[in-house]
């Protein structure tokens, strides 16, 4: 494909990025410590524009906290340097010459670098949703792994079973699974197929297995597949007491078994009864109200089918008792269209003798 030329046929004013920012930091960064960095750019840049925390928090929708967290980012990357106040707040903030700052042969045995905590804390703060501390791996720290040729053939692997070119995060997550949870690439490529083979091509997702996989002391391709050979079966089992067909779960279905296996401890039987009994109950597959039967099951420590039945057993036998001391509600007269209206009263004895009289 032939190279496209850029143009520019306006005047406005622009802000200058550094190529080094680009080529070695940027890929690797969260992106939201991008968006704040080049803001900060922007405000350098321009002499009507001011720069803080709460400001800037509101124009992200983040947290002041999120803002703080990007700038303590970007000074261990030695990009800026922050100077605080007596109240241990932000008062100044200098932009580092990127050409200055440690080059990535510096860096590799620069801990804070590479194991940099503070991308992990950033999403789980954009998110809401927890997340592990996962390792900033430098350019030079990628190429290193590169070198490898069981890395090579994993990320060769990686590509074909997702069908495109590895994106920088894509690479990232892998090396994680591979260096930051001990997986082999084998392993890792099991992963790969285990969790596209259920319909599930996103990395974000491969990441949870992996590490509930981690979790559970999974270390080989053989405890994987009976992990997953188990699962599967509970699965398939969930789904046809559920009625399911003809569809994959979706991740929060999925979760769902999970949790009522992992987190509650229930066995394949009383899952399948918990959903069999939602569908007697409301016709339609619901896992939240399957979770509501397991819930209460474990609430009060039925943990077997013959358990579960003696509770219904001695449910139904309270109601029934507790029907019969209630006292029994008076009968109202029924009403129609010949006695909903007041009865007239009348003496026969009277009547019959002015009937007598108006015949004489």
């Amino acid at each position: 494909m032939e190279d496209i030329t850029l143009y520019k046929d306006n005047g406005n004013s622009t802000t200058a990025i550094p190529n080094r920012f680009i080529d070695e930091y940027m890929t690797a960064a969260n992106g939201e410590f991008v968006k704040i960095y080049l803001y900060l750019l922007r405000c350098m840049n321009s002499p009507d524009c001011s720069f803080s925390v709460s400001r800037t928090a509101d124009k992200f929708n983040h947290t002041e906290k999120d803002i703080q967290r990007a700038l303590r980012y970007w000074e261990k990357m030695h990009l800026l340097r922050l100077e605080y106040d007596e109240d241990k707040s932000i008062s100044g903030i200098y932009f580092l010459d990127s050409s200055d700052a440690p080059g990535q042969e510096e860096k590799d045995d620069a801990v804070p670098l590479k194991k940099a905590d503070t991308n992990a804390a950033f999403s789980a703060g954009m998110s809401g949703n927890a997340a592990c501390p996962k390792p900033v791996y430098t350019a030079n720290d990628m190429k290193a792994f590169r070198q490898k040729e069981e890395v090579q053939e994993m990320l060769f692997v990686a590509e074909r079973y997702l069908g495109r070119p590895l994106t920088p995060t894509d690479t990232q997550s892998l090396l994680y699974w591979y260096d930051g949870l001990a997986f082999s690439s084998d392993l890792i490529v099991y992963l790969l197929e285990y969790c596209i083979a259920g319909g599930h091509r996103s990395l974000h997702y491969m990441e949870k297995v992996a590490l509930n996989w981690k979790d559970a002391g999974i270390s080989t391709v053989a405890q994987a597949k009976r992990t997953a050979n188990t699962y599967s079966k509970l699965r398939n089992a969930v789904m046809k007491s559920l009625g399911i067909h003809g569809r994959s779960l979706i991740p929060a279905e999925a979760a769902y078994i999970e949790k009522w296996n992992k987190d509650f401890g229930f066995g394949q039987d009383m899952i399948t009864e918990a959903c069999s009994r939602t569908i007697l109950a409301i016709h339609q597959p619901n896992f939240e109200y399957a979770d509501r039967i397991l819930a209460n099951w474990r609430k009060q420590n039925i943990r077997t089918l013959a358990a579960a039945r003696t509770a219904d057993k001695e449910f139904q036998a309270a109601r029934t008792a507790d029907k019969a001391a209630r006292p029994a509600p008076a009968k109202a007269a029924a009403a129609n269209r010949f006695n909903s209206f007041p009865q007239r009263t009348y003496n026969m004895g009277q009547l019959e003798a002015e009937l007598l009289n108006s015949v004489q």
